[in-house]
């Protein structure tokens, strides 16, 4: 809870004109002076916003668009009857066409590489196989139980409950465990991917930029059950190896048991680097870095730069924190090579990104020819 500032804001509406979009699921607009991120709009757009929280002192408010005035000719009605200002929190983009929403993630990706690491590359966020026009993807799902035997979505940033009867998102079936003819096993509460699409996509996206060839190492850090290593060992042959580091200890035996000859470690992945690995693993050709949203940071990106691996392929579900980490590899001699962008959730702001990360003295990636 932020400290009240004044008097406080909620419930105040005012006419405003949205800016561009915003990391978060927002856009930005300006009222009396002050930025206010506001949802449910889009930018270009003339809207009634009300004020969802914030006080007369506060540099920022938040708000949802509760009239469109002048709308955007990329909105459409939201699929969903539960989206909307005051409704479910779980979506963003409802009322965005699907093309326009990833039209609206590659901003902002590009947006934070410009900001948080100084470049300014054009982005394109590419559709992936599974969901039925953005719907129907969710493979997992997780409902607020109520008392009388409902259940519920959470609103946006609270904990009120909206009573919904179904979620457009949820997938007719649960998690597909095969991927190139590959099955894995996940302990109960372990990571993957949610959209059926996404295994697949992110595996040929991570051995497309990394090229593995035969006879090298290489790290799969928070490999998690070992979705790259599987592949990266094939890759690498009887010549090669791969580590795989991962805080779950439940997830690196479901690794160890999927593919053979993989070296396990696990535990905090910078302090595994650090000071628990053999000798031999001072050095890697190539590195996959998989981490959780709040990115890998600087301890683990000194870690991998210090063994100098040719390539690093970075995958990422949030370009702030990939933004981050890739100015911090710049600080180290590594520059950004190749980023190719997800949509593995339709309807929201989130986004999935594969980063390659390579030694500088390849192109300039200010001159690469990004189009494909």
């Amino acid at each position: 809870m932020r400290t009240a500032r004044g008097e406080s804001m909620v419930g105040r509406r005012f006419e405003a004109e949205v800016g561009p979009v915003a990391h978060g699921g927002h856009c930005v607009a300006r009222v009396e002076g002050r930025a206010v991120f506001v949802r449910h709009a889009l930018p270009g757009e003339q809207v009634l916003i009300e004020i969802t929280e914030g006080t007369e002192g506060d540099r920022f408010w938040r708000a949802d668009a509760v009239e469109v005035r002048r709308p955007s000719p990329d909105r459409v009605e939201a699929p969903c009857r539960y989206a909307g200002p005051g409704l479910c929190g779980g979506c963003d983009f409802q009322h965005v066409a699907l093309d326009a929403q990833r039209r609206l993630k590659a901003a902002v990706v590009r947006e934070q590489l410009q900001r948080l690491a100084g470049l300014d590359l054009p982005v394109e966020v590419e559709s992936v196989p599974g969901d039925a026009d953005g719907l129907r993807w969710r493979t997992r799902q997780r409902y607020v139980e109520l008392p009388d035997g409902r259940r519920g979505m959470r609103q946006h940033r609270s904990h009120e409950v909206v009573v919904v009867d179904e979620c457009l998102l949820e997938a007719p079936e649960g998690p597909r465990l095969e991927v190139r003819g590959e099955h894995f096993t996940v302990p109960g509460g372990g990571f993957w991917q949610v959209h059926p699409g996404a295994p697949e996509a992110l595996v040929d996206a991570v051995l497309a930029a990394l090229a593995p060839q035969p006879g090298e190492r290489a790290l799969d850090l928070y490999a998690g059950v070992g979705l790259f290593s599987r592949f990266l060992r094939s890759a690498v042959g009887p010549d090669g190896a791969v580590a795989a580091i991962e805080g779950d200890a439940r997830a690196m035996k479901a690794a160890a048991r999927t593919t053979p000859d993989l070296f396990t470690r696990a535990g905090d992945v910078a302090d595994v680097l650090a000071g628990q690995m053999p000798p031999e693993w001072d050095v890697a050709d190539v590195v996959v870095l998989d981490p959780p949203r709040t990115g890998a940071k600087r301890a683990v990106v000194e870690q991998v730069v210090a063994r100098q691996p040719r390539a690093v392929a970075y995958v990422a579900c949030d370009p702030a924190a990939l933004a981050r980490d890739v100015a911090i590899f710049a600080e180290h001699g590594y520059g950004l090579s190749d980023l190719r962008a997800f949509d593995l959730f339709p309807m929201t702001h989130h986004v999935e990104c594969v980063a390659l990360l390579t030694p500088r003295g390849g192109p300039d990636p200010q001159t690469v020819d990004w189009t494909r």
